[in-house]
C-alpha cells in the first residue's frame, strides 16, 4: 500500500546497548580515537551500525602537521617512478580487499551490491592506476631564446605539488570520488587530508591499512571524520596549514569553501550541484532513449550528480515516452543491496528523504500530474523504517517551477514537451546549474550543435555516465569551478615552475 507520508522511525536501540564498530580517524599512518563520537545509521533500516570518531580541531590540525612532515620527508624524496610504484600497490591493495570495500560501501550507502561491484569499488582502485600512468607521461615546456649577448638561454617547465590537499568528499559516490580526487593528488606529489562525508566514512577509513600495507610513509594520506559548519570541515578548510581544497558535493557548501579558501588565496577544484537535462528528439533510438533515461533518472536512487531530474521530449514522442518511463520505473524492484533482483535501494538518510519527499509534497500541490511514485514504498520488516521513497515521474508543470529549478537529488523527474531546437536549448540554459546533458537524437549534425550549445561540463550524445578518465571534468554556472581528469588535474595538483638558464 502507498503511504503519502514520512512514517515515523522506529527507535533504534541505544548504540550502548549492543557492541557496534568504531570508525576512527586516521593520522600520520595509525587510527586516533577523539572526544567526541557520532552514529552512522543504516539507511536500510536505521539501525546504529557504526560509532564514528569526530575529529576535533587539534586532530585536524595534527592530519595537517603530518601532511607537511611527510611532504618535506620520504614522500617528498620520491621519484615519480618510485611514487608510481606505490600508488600502482595502493590499487592492487584495493582489489585484493575488494570483498571489504564492497562491504563497508553497500553497508554505508544501502545501494544495490550489483552496482557497486561494477561501478565503485573497481573505479576506485582504478583512479589510482590512471592518474599514476598520466603522470609519468606528462612532459613540460621547453623553449630556447635568444639574448642581446647572442649565447642564447633556454626556459624550461618543473611541475611541483601544490602542497598539502583539502579533500572534501561526498556520500554517494563515496570510494570513487575520494580516489578520484586523491589519486591525482598523491601522483603529482602531494599529500592529502581527508574529509568523507559523515554519512559515508567506511571506505576512507579502510584505506588508510592499504595505504599502509603498500609501504606508502606516514603522513601521506589521512582521514578526519565529522561534520561541516562548526567541525571536522569547517576546521579543515579554514587551516592555513591546507594548500589547496578539493569538494564535490551541493552548491552552498561550495561557496563556504570557496569563501574559506579566500583568506591565503588558496586554490580551490569545485564540483556541485546540478539539474540535469535530457533532451529526447523525434529521431532518437526511442529504446536507447528510455532505456539511458531510466539509468540517468534512477540509478543510486537518483542520487548521482549527473542524473537527469529534467526530460524534455520533443512533442510528438512525448506521450509514447511517459508511457515507456512509467512502465520502466514501475518495474524497478527496491530491496536489499544483496538481493541480486534489487536495482533500487534506499537514500542515504531519515534527513535526506524528508528533503526529498518536500518536493514530492511541492509538486502534488503545484498540480503537478504524478505519473508514477510520489510517496513511500511498503517496505517488509525492518526495512520500513529506512530512507526508502518510490522512482517518481511528474508531468505537467513548467521551466519556472521550483522541481524544474532546484536540484532534489533523489529518484525522480519532470517531463516536458518542446517543439523546437532553439527553444529546448533555450530552455535548457535557462537555468542555475550547468553540469550536464544528454542527448538523443539520431541526427549527427544536430547532436554536434547542441552538444555545443548546451551550457555544461559534459554533454552526452546517445549515452550516459560513460567517461573517460583522460577527459577534462566539471561543471559551469553554479555546477562547479575548474576541471580534473587526465591532465587536467595536473593544472590543479601541481604549479609549473619557469627555470630561465642563460647559456
Amino acid at each position: 500500500m502507498l503511504i503519502t507520508e514520512p512514517q515515523a522511525s522506529a527507535q533504534a536501540a541505544s548504540s550502548s546497548a549492543t557492541a557496534v564498530k568504531q570508525i576512527k580517524n586516521f593520522i600520520n599512518g595509525q587510527y586516533v580515537a577523539g572526544q567526541q563520537w557520532f552514529d552512522k545509521r543504516s539507511p536500510q533500516n536505521n539501525a546504529v551500525i557504526a560509532r564514528v570518531a569526530e575529529a576535533s580541531r587539534a586532530e585536524v590540525d595534527a592530519a595537517v602537521v603530518a601532511a607537511h612532515a611527510a611532504l618535506h620527508g620520504p614522500w617528498g624524496r620520491m621519484t615519480i617512478a618510485q611514487r608510481v610504484d606505490l600508488l600502482y600497490a595502493v590499487a592492487d591493495g584495493i582489489t585484493r580487499r575488494f570483498d571489504d570495500f564492497l562491504a563497508a560501501e553497500v553497508e554505508d550507502t544501502g545501494k544495490p551490491m550489483s552496482l557497486a561491484r561494477h561501478v565503485d569499488i573497481p573505479r576506485g582502485a582504478a583512479n589510482f592506476k590512471i592518474f599514476a600512468d598520466v603522470v609519468k607521461n606528462v612532459p613540460t615546456e621547453f623553449f630556447e631564446m635568444p639574448t642581446p649577448d647572442g649565447t642564447g638561454a633556454i626556459n624550461y617547465a618543473m611541475r611541483r605539488p601544490v602542497g598539502v590537499v583539502g579533500v572534501i568528499c561526498p556520500w554517494n559516490l563515496p570510494l570513487l570520488l575520494m580516489t578520484w580526487k586523491v589519486g591525482p593528488a598523491l601522483a603529482c606529489g602531494n599529500t592529502v587530508v581527508v574529509k568523507p562525508s559523515e554519512e559515508t566514512p567506511q571506505t576512507a577509513a579502510l584505506l588508510g591499512e592499504v595505504v599502509n600495507a603498500a609501504g606508502v610513509p606516514p603522513g601521506v594520506y589521512n582521514v578526519v571524520h565529522g561534520f561541516g559548519p562548526n567541525s571536522t570541515g569547517e576546521f579543515l578548510t579554514t587551516h592555513r596549514g591546507v594548500n589547496a581544497i578539493t569538494f564535490t558535493g551541493e552548491t552552498r557548501t561550495g561557496a563556504a569553501i570557496m569563501k574559506a579558501a579566500a583568506d591565503g588565496a588558496r586554490p580551490v577544484s569545485l564540483e556541485m550541484g546540478g539539474k540535469n537535462a535530457a533532451i529526447v528528439f523525434a529521431d532518437c533510438d526511442f529504446n536507447a532513449a528510455i532505456e539511458g533515461t531510466l539509468r540517468s533518472c534512477f540509478a543510486n536512487c537518483g542520487q548521482v550528480c549527473l542524473g537527469t531530474e529534467r526530460v524534455y521530449v520533443e512533442r510528438p514522442l512525448f506521450d509514447r515516452f511517459v508511457a515507456a518511463l512509467k512502465k520502466g520505473a514501475e518495474t524497478m524492484q527496491l530491496g536489499r543491496p544483496e538481493d541480486p533482483a534489487t536495482s533500487m535501494g534506499p537514500l542515504i538518510s531519515q534527513e535526506h528523504r524528508d528533503k526529498v519527499l518536500s518536493y514530492y509534497k511541492k509538486a502534488k500541490e503545484l498540480g503537478a500530474t504524478i505519473v508514477t511514485g510520489g510517496g513511500i514504498p511498503d517496505m517488509p520488516g525492518d526495512l520500513k523504517n529506512g530512507a526508502w521513497v518510490q522512482p517518481t515521474i511528474w508531468t505537467g508543470l513548467g521551466d519556472d517551477s521550483v522541481i524544474a529549478r532546484e536540484e532534489i537529488f533523489g529518484p525522480c523527474a519532470l517531463v516536458m514537451p518542446f517543439d523546437s531546437e532553439d527553444e529546448v536549448i533555450r530552455r535548457v540554459n535557462d537555468n542555475d546549474y550547468g553540469l550536464a546533458t544528454a542527448i538523443w537524437t539520431t541526427n549527427l549534425s544536430r547532436a554536434h550543435r547542441v552538444a555545443a550549445a548546451i551550457d555544461v561540463g559534459i554533454a552526452w550524445v546517445n549515452s550516459w555516465f560513460l567517461r573517460d578518465l583522460r577527459t577534462s571534468f566539471g561543471g559551469a554556472k553554479q555546477s562547479g569551478i575548474g576541471r580534473e581528469g587526465g591532465v587536467h588535474s595536473l593544472e590543479f595538483y601541481t604549479e609549473l615552475k619557469n627555470v630561465c638558464v642563460k647559456l
